[in-house]
């Protein structure tokens, strides 16, 4: 009887893990994270060639990345336990700086960049 319900036991914490393990995607890593996002001009028209700069707040190191041709922007593997700042530039127009913030718990964050006007 007592080896029955150990094996019973046995049996549902196994079910218990394997159910706690699908919920997390293949290769997806719980202690990093992205950002993403389109950067547009004052018309609100996509900005290709743009200079988007992340800044770790921390480090001050910056990663920059050049829009696409629809102006869209992406930086992986971010640690969620640390700010982030991000700008565009182009042609002499800025963005203002938004923060990724370690609050913000959203694996995939968008963050839209609208550039300003020319300096």
């Amino acid at each position: 009887m007592i080896r029955k319900l150990a094996l019973l036991s046995l049996v549902a914490l196994l079910a218990a893990v394997s159910l706690a393990a699908q919920g997390k995607k293949k290769g997806e890593d719980e202690k990093v994270r992205m950002v993403h996002g389109t950067v547009t001009d004052a018309e609100e028209q996509t900005v290709a060639g743009a200079v988007v700069q992340l800044k770790n707040t921390k480090t001050l190191q910056i990663r920059s990345f050049i829009t696409q041709e629809h102006g869209t922007y992406s930086f992986h593997g971010l640690d969620k336990n640390l700010d982030y700042t991000l700008k565009a530039e182009y042609q002499g127009a800025a963005s203002p700086v938004k923060t990724l913030s370690t609050f913000d718990n959203r694996p995939k964050p968008v963050i839209n960049l609208q550039l300003g006007p020319k300096k």
